[in-house]
This record gives structure tokens, C-alpha cells and sequence, in this order.
């Protein structure tokens, strides 16, 4: 009788799928205050910004055409959706290591499956957010839903290319993963997370916009508040262009140092 021979996709479909059960798992059992933490950064942050506009900058009113704590919620909701691709997705393959000694299983497997996993649960955090934030009546829901999803799902698609450069790069040169987790910080204040880009000096806005991190937040605001200004220059193109180069550039690591990677 011949026996039934799985194709490639097949295989690699059965591997995925394991090594999904296997991340989320790890994600949301292992550790006991992984929910709490999603959860609690977020509003500690918006707290603190919150202090911060109320003590010293008083009442007035900062952001035009958008309420200042929705705002501020879905810039920071966006960020952290591409912080935490681009830093988790580093210990992705020293993590599942030992899975290696099955042949099906690809180093950069576990750092696409790491990947969907986070974006599944920054998802779930944000849609809890706007849940809440509307049974509080704060303007939360989304004037142009589309933009809003396409916004998300390319910031996603960013943080993706990062952490998959970076999740080779920091095997081959392990001082790469450092200079990237104390870029983390810096990347919260130059990306227009905490401030409106509209503020900044015309003559500093072109420097400002090289990241492409602000473009994908501002369309994002864009989406959820349809008069919110966008400053020119912003454009998805430009996040798109760094994020398919940033993908292109991981996966042809993650080829050509395959054996290095496993071996690591």
C-alpha cells in the first residue's frame, strides 16, 4: 500500500500550527502577569502623559480635531505594536532552539509564528481598549475603519521586518540586540507617539518624518479621527517601502545563515 506523502506546505502548515500552541501558551500562561503587564503599560503611560498635560501644561487643548487621551491611546497602542515585534522577536530562536533538531522546523519559523502571536494579542489589548474607553464615552470608535485596520496591519507588517532582520542580525552580532532594546526609548520620543507631528518646526519635519514609524501612526489617528490633521509628507508608501525592504532583507538572512542560525 503507498503511503500517504505530505506535501510542503503541508508540513510546514503542521509546524506552524505547533509552534503557535506553543508560543501562545508561553505568552499567556507561563507567566502570570503577562496580561497584567499588556494591560497595565499602556495605562501607566497614559497616566503619567495625562499628569504631565494636566500639571504643567494646564487645560488647554493640544491636539486639534481629537480628543488628547484617545489619541494618545491609539499612538501609543501603535507603537507598542511595533516596539514589541521588533524586541521579542530577537530571543524567538534562542527560545525554541531546541526544536531545531527536527529538520521541518526553520529558524525563522518561530520568529513569524513569535510575531503573529503579538500581533494577535496587541490586537485583542487595543479592541479592549476601545471597548472600554467607548462604555466611558471617550471617542474611540474609528471614523474611517479601513484606514484604521490597513494602518494597524502595516505598522505590524513594519515592526515584522524589523524583528526579523534584528532576530538574525542579534545571532550573527549579539551586540546588534542591545543597541536595539536601548533604542526602544528614544524610538517612543522621536515617533510622534506623545506629540502631535504638527507641532514640530516645518524645517524639522522633513528630519522627523525619515522614520517611518510616525507615518504609520499618524494614518492611523487618521482613521479614527477623519479631521485630525495629517502634516505633508506622510504617507504609508514610505512605511511600506522600509517595511518590505526590512522583510526582504530578514528573509535573505534567515537563508543564507540558516546552518549559523541553528548551530548558534
Amino acid at each position: 500500500m503507498k503511503a500517504n506523502v505530505r506535501t510542503s506546505w503541508q508540513v510546514t502548515r503542521s509546524v506552524w500550527y505547533a509552534l503557535f500552541m506553543r508560543e501562545a501558551l508561553a505568552r499567556t500562561t507561563a507567566d502570570r502577569m503577562a496580561w497584567f503587564w499588556m494591560i497595565f503599560e499602556p495605562i501607566a503611560v497614559i497616566a503619567l502623559m495625562v499628569g504631565i498635560r494636566t500639571l504643567v501644561m494646564g487645560k488647554n487643548q493640544l491636539i486639534l480635531n481629537a480628543e488628547f487621551i484617545p489619541w494618545l491611546i491609539i499612538g501609543l497602542m501603535g507603537f507598542f505594536l511595533y516596539r514589541e515585534n521588533m524586541i521579542r522577536l530577537m530571543g524567538a530562536i534562542d527560545s525554541n532552539k531546541g526544536l531545531f533538531a527536527y529538520r521541518q522546523v526553520k529558524p525563522v519559523d518561530p520568529v513569524l509564528i513569535r510575531s503573529f502571536v503579538e500581533a494577535t494579542l496587541r490586537s485583542f489589548v487595543f479592541l479592549l481598549f476601545i471597548f472600554v474607553g467607548v462604555l466611558l464615552g471617550l471617542d474611540m470608535l474609528p471614523d474611517k475603519p479601513l484606514i484604521a485596520i490597513w494602518a494597524w496591519f502595516s505598522l505590524w507588517m513594519l515592526g515584522l521586518g524589523t524583528g526579523l532582520t534584528l532576530s538574525a542580525l542579534n545571532k550573527l552580532i549579539p551586540e546588534v540586540g542591545n543597541i536595539a532594546k536601548l533604542l526602544a526609548l528614544p524610538l517612543l520620543l522621536v515617533s510622534g507617539v506623545i506629540f502631535p507631528a504638527s507641532i514640530i518646526p516645518h524645517h524639522l519635519q522633513l528630519f522627523f518624518l525619515w522614520n517611518p514609524i510616525p507615518h504609520g501612526l499618524e494614518i492611523l489617528r487618521n482613521g479614527f479621527f477623519h479631521q485630525y490633521p495629517v502634516i505633508n509628507g506622510v504617507s504609508l508608501v514610505y512605511l511600506w517601502f522600509w517595511a518590505l525592504l526590512l522583510l526582504c532583507l530578514g528573509f535573505i538572512l534567515h537563508l543564507r545563515y540558516e546552518m549559523r542560525l541553528k548551530a548558534k
